[in-house]
């Protein structure tokens, strides 16, 4: 809650000190960062949506299990992905992110990579993911390739839109597609609805995160929704977050998910009003906290879908179809 006056800016989520400073061969430490490996809550917060998925087909389809090979690929996709998307961002956005206190110290920006070495990692990073896309169907090859140029013009959102969260919605959430594409090779209204959910918690999570920077947004010129929410974020986010809520369990329910699925979302509504209510837009250590915690709240959606296929989805409220 917030407890006093505006307080000043930190540079919180690019400080030094992590297992890459400190045990990596020095030099793979500038690359490590920019596929920002020292950083997994983005590879989790791009993989959540696909494990969502994946165990809402397996609801659909009555197995007894989430597919284990397809928790696998993603997990390895998201975190090389996650890579190849970050060091793009890096190379756009160097810029930018060398007036921003946060971000001055990243490899590029600092002078520790170049522009032209950083754009080769991140075609080798995309190299592999496309190795652990074409372990899939043809129908997620094709789907997950669409994806890409979202993932290419995120980084221009903010100059030009009021609202970039948004497209990186779009770019993030797209494993709500993917998990479904990947079992039946073929896509529904209901991982459609999920997809819509997600990239309403996706600007959320994201609008928290950029509430570190605003101040330097503001001067630089950078669009944030942050800024456009400014004094009326925890009105935005509580209704962004009850879309989430909404929109997911439909889709859920629809695919045939039960007790421990309805349990596994209200979990999940319970953190992301914890969110809203605690929210200090002014202290950046805190906003840094909560949009890490979304790793954890979709780990408990994922947990109570991922058990709903186990136990064979008791007390559903509609079958699936």
């Amino acid at each position: 809650m917030t407890t006093g006056g505006p307080r000043p800016a930190v540079p919180v989520a690019d400080s030094t000190g992590n297992w890459v400073d400190s045990g990596a061969p020095a030099w793979s430490q500038p690359y490590l960062r920019l596929a920002r490996i020292d950083r997994p809550i983005g590879w989790w917060l791009l993989l959540l949506p696909c494990w969502w998925s994946t165990a809402m087909a397996a609801l659909a389809q009555r197995a007894s299990w989430p597919d284990a090979k397809l928790i696998v690929l993603f997990l390895i996709g998201a975190i090389v992905m996650r890579g190849a998307g970050s060091t793009w961002n890096d190379i756009l956005d160097r810029k930018i992110d060398a007036q921003v206190e946060r971000t001055k110290s990243r490899p590029i920006p600092s002078g520790q990579v170049s522009a032209k070495a950083a754009f080769a990692f991140a075609v080798f990073l995309s190299f592999v993911g496309l190795a652990v896309l074409l372990q899939m169907n043809l129908y997620a090859v094709a789907t997950g390739a669409a994806s890409l140029l979202i993932v290419a013009i995120y980084p221009l959102a903010k100059r030009v839109i009021s609202m970039p969260q948004f497209v990186l919605g779009l770019a993030f959430s797209w494993g709500a597609l993917m998990g479904w594409a990947a079992v039946f090779g073929s896509i529904d209204w209901r991982p459609v609805v999920l997809y819509a959910g997600t990239i309403c918690w996706v600007i959320g999570y994201d609008t928290i995160y950029a509430h570190q920077d605003r101040r330097d947004d503001a001067i630089i010129g950078v669009k944030s929704s942050a800024r456009l929410f400014g004094e009326s974020t925890k009105p935005a986010l509580a209704v962004l977050y009850t879309a989430t809520i909404v929109l997911a369990a439909i889709a859920v329910a629809y695919s045939g998910g039960g007790l421990i699925s309805l349990l596994g979302i209200a979990a999940f509504a319970a953190h992301l009003a914890w969110q809203v209510i605690t929210l200090d837009a002014n202290d950046p250590a805190y906003c840094l906290r909560l949009f890490r915690a979304n790793r954890d709240a979709g780990l408990l959606l994922f947990a109570g879908l991922a058990l709903d296929v186990i136990a064979g989805a008791p007390g559903a409220l509609i079958a699936p179809h």
